[in-house]
């Protein structure tokens, strides 16, 4: 999700961090083409990865998601290198009516819920009857999951909020701006545009955000914390720059140009600029190119 986008992009050098280095990842990045490999995680690899060590170099920028340190490591290093978002621990809103599956629900909740003890799922709910039951569907899929544990720290930050209509559970979903946003309504399709601040929109049940983590979607770095209201997720975009550049071959021509410049320069009180302009004015005039 990282190394390929930035290979699309054109970067020449990319070098790849996990704490884990099983031969599953390692060959991911060698299909990736990963110039190297760092094998620590954390705040430590932000560290390394923004001002280089050993072999390392020091990278223009560092990309991808990881837990609450991550995250706050890479808010630090932001002033010195380019970062693409905040993409701190996982955040699943399931916005679901009377028509929905407890159980499948339930399973999209929890599947948010194993990531991390600091991740956020969170059922808005337009119906009371479907809170009771999928509460209920959750402690029994609880009963077998290897990951219970953590799933039931999740699922204490999380919660359900009940809303008493659908235009109700619209302003809830863009109040937090999340960064996985589930619809379980009758008529998702129609609801989904009316929903403006989140990283990705999964619409119906069948669109499960767990196809997202391992395959549909063009990216699946997307921001948390709120800042969904203000930036989308990773994509080559990140590792693009916009730049300009300015070439006049006829002064003569730019005349206007020139003399309006000589007049701003003045009215801000940099006389300076006003000179440098209207020397272009006089060369203009002479013919000078």
């Amino acid at each position: 999700m990282t190394a390929v986008t930035a290979r699309a992009a054109g970067v020449r050098e990319v070098w790849v961090a996990s704490p884990r280095p099983t031969p599953l990842v390692l060959a991911a990045a060698a299909v990736a083409h990963a110039n190297g490999f760092l094998r620590i995680g954390g705040a430590h690899a932000i560290a390394a990865l923004a001002y280089g060590v050993g072999p390392v170099p020091a990278c223009d920028v560092v990309v991808g998601p990881g837990n609450h340190y991550v995250t706050a490591a890479k808010r630090i290093v932001a002033g010195d290198v380019g970062i693409d978002l905040l993409a701190g621990p996982s955040e699943l809103i399931v916005f679901a009516d009377a028509s929905a599956d407890p159980a499948l629900v339930a399973a999209d909740l929890l599947a948010q819920a194993e990531h991390d003890p600091c991740a956020l799922p969170v059922l808005v709910s337009a119906s009371p009857s479907l809170s009771a039951q999928v509460e209920l569907e959750i402690r029994q899929q609880l009963s077998d999951l290897p990951g219970a544990d953590v799933a039931r720290a999740a699922l204490a930050t999380g919660g359900v909020i009940t809303v008493d209509t659908i235009d109700d559970g619209v302003t809830v979903c863009d109040a937090i701006a999340p960064e996985h946003l589930q619809l379980h309504l009758a008529d998702a399709p129609t609801v989904a545009p009316r929903l403006a601040h989140y990283g990705a929109l999964f619409i119906g049940a069948a669109a499960g955000e767990v196809l997202a983590d391992y395959g549909i979607g063009p990216n699946h770095v997307l921001p948390t914390g709120g800042t969904a209201r203000r930036t989308g997720g990773l994509s080559v975009l990140t590792f693009l720059r916009v730049r300009t550049w300015v070439r006049i071959t006829d002064a003569s021509a730019a005349r206007g140009v020139m003399e309006d410049a000589a007049w701003f320069g003045r009215a801000e009180g940099l006389e300076a600029h006003a000179r440098a302009a209207e020397q272009r004015v006089l060369a203009g005039s002479s013919g000078r190119r």
